[in-house]
């Protein structure tokens, strides 16, 4: 049986710009950007597990908001549930722990990173949130 992993992304938008992260080298999908985020553990809302991940990688707590987009993709180690949430920054500024690189993007400009294929539909509808 192919192995199912659910995650979720926060899609944190300060200033009309959203918070973009580039996975590191040794990690799978190497150097493809995503939203930040991680697994949701056993017995986690969608909702307690971002927050949770958040505070861990970047930091900084949020308010979670409406969702964005629920995608499912199939990888060669497994197919991923990814939920993506729109957030709002409460204190600090985010520093990365676990990517290689952190950038604030403008809504227009992000299809010009080269995104994880499950995040995609959720840049799809950002951009046409925000034309």
């Amino acid at each position: 049986m192919t192995k199912q992993i659910h995650v979720v992304g926060a899609v944190i938008v300060k200033d009309g710009l959203v918070l973009c992260a580039r996975r590191g080298q040794v990690r799978t999908l190497a150097g493809k950007w995503e939203f930040p985020g991680g697994k949701i553990e056993t017995g986690e809302t969608p909702e307690v597990a971002l927050a949770r991940e958040i505070r861990e990688e970047l930091g900084v707590d949020v308010v979670i908001g409406a969702a964005v987009e629920a995608t499912v993709h199939k990888y060669d180690f497994g197919v991923v549930h990814l939920a993506t949430f729109y957030c709002e920054l409460v204190t600090g500024e985010p520093r990365s722990t676990e990517h290689a690189d952190l950038r604030w993007v403008a809504p227009a400009a992000l299809d010009a990173l080269d995104w994880a294929p499950a995040d995609i539909p959720a840049v799809r509808t950002i951009q046409s949130q925000h034309a």
